[in-house]
């Protein structure tokens, strides 16, 4: 991946990861694969919803057509690696990340569509970012296969902020944008007691 690509990701994001985040991810490997199949996962069925709902716009159905198979195919892989290493594959609860990122999203449309993809290309704007984190201190295999995901994950940030760009003016992007990147650092930097992909920094322990 290009360092231009990944600056590009950096200038839209509103934060970095926090050190903290990358410990606690070292700490939980096995949490790190299970959550990101399921981020995966997650990717696929918000792009084939928004297919689903939005039939009359030709563009988006292409580019989320695309995205959809990719993010299945992600999934595949890492279901792939944890196979390999005997990792079984359990639910787990989803975190807060992107329920509360949705939860700023306007009820009306295009407002509501327009949000949606704004809130689509800071998730995987944050995959990306936490994937180029992770690699200085994962094992070879993974972070390999987290280098060879950057290309693609950051395509599909450029593809969710191409279509809200296409559907809004600069100024309702702008200002839609600054509403949900206050909401995304929030999320990022503040305390949680789960560990997940989407997770910020750890917080106190969960009450028995």
């Amino acid at each position: 991946m290009q360092a231009s690509a990944l600056e590009a990701i950096h200038e839209f994001l509103p934060c970095a990861t926090p050190a903290a985040w990358i410990t606690w991810a070292q700490q939980n490997p096995v949490l790190l694969l299970v959550d990101h199949a399921n981020c995966e996962k997650k990717a696929a069925s918000t792009a084939l919803n928004l297919m689903y709902r939005y039939v009359e716009h030709p563009r988006l159905l292409h580019r989320l057509s695309r995205l959809a198979r990719e993010e299945l195919r992600h999934f595949e892989q890492v279901l792939a690696i944890m196979q390999r290493r005997g990792i079984d594959y359990p639910q787990l609860s989803a975190s807060r990340y992107a329920g509360e990122l949705r939860r700023a999203v306007r009820t009306h449309e295009p407002g509501r569509l327009v949000d949606t993809l704004l809130v689509g290309a800071l998730i995987e704007a944050r995959s990306c970012e936490r994937f180029a984190a992770l690699i200085p201190v994962l094992d070879e295999e993974l972070a390999g296969f987290y280098e060879s995901l950057l290309k693609s994950e950051a395509r599909h940030f450029r593809d969710y902020l191409a279509l809200a760009e296409g559907l809004a003016g600069p100024a309702e992007v702008a200002q839609r944008l600054d509403v949900l990147r206050q909401r995304e650092a929030q999320l990022i930097e503040g305390a949680d007691v789960e560990f997940r992909f989407h997770s910020g920094v750890p917080g106190a322990v969960e009450p028995a």
